[in-house]
């Protein structure tokens, strides 16, 4: 069997992508190709840099007025891309491109609390004010719209009336860790239905 290449896309740190570079560093079917970083200083740069793992800063002119980027995924063979808290919109040439592989993931039970400006802190403090008792992640698939696709997988964690949103995030954050690397595997074994 060939092996299968991800694009991780990130905006941040990088806590899930190491999860999911850490997860696949002795797979031999399934690689982490390049790292896509929309912001020079992001800390995911460097986990990429330290595993072994090309990266490429992407500008928005370049990403939304070209669609050179297909040239560069390309090169790297990219089977699934994988959004591991990437902010900006994909555009639809990319989504056309690779339908139903594109994953995200979102820190919220989709669809409440998806679309426009809600990540990271946005999403736990809306949690946190609606008084959920509540929440967890939804990954999913990516189309033309915030949040929007197909779901592929959700898990939940029980949320107490004192959880404030650094809590809510902190228990979030660990289903995020706990379930992205292996869901993503599934979805490239063939394991999740389109």
């Amino acid at each position: 069997m060939n092996t299968k290449h991800i694009a991780i896309f990130a905006s941040g740190s990088g806590s899930n992508a190491k999860k999911i570079i850490e997860h696949f560093e002795k797979n031999d079917k399934i690689k982490v190709a390049i790292v896509i970083a929309n912001k020079a200083e992001a800390g995911v740069l460097d986990i990429a840099q330290n595993a072994g793992i090309d990266t490429f800063i992407l500008k928005r002119d370049y990403f939304y007025n070209s669609e050179q980027i297909l040239t560069v995924l390309k090169e790297k063979e990219i089977d699934l891309i994988v959004l591991a808290g990437f902010l900006w919109l994909i555009p639809s040439y990319l989504v056309q491109h690779f339908p139903n592989q594109i994953v995200n993931i979102h820190p919220a039970l989709l669809p409440k609390y998806g679309g426009k400006g809600m990540y990271g802190h946005h999403v736990h403090e809306a949690v946190k004010a609606a008084g959920e008792t509540e929440s967890g992640m939804t990954i999913h698939f990516v189309d033309e719209h915030y949040d929007e696709g197909n779901i592929i997988f959700q898990a939940k964690c029980e949320l107490s009336p004192s959880d404030d949103a650094l809590v809510i995030a902190k228990k979030v954050l660990s289903l995020e860790h706990q379930h992205f690397a292996k869901v993503i595997e599934e979805v490239l074994m063939g394991k999740v239905g389109e």
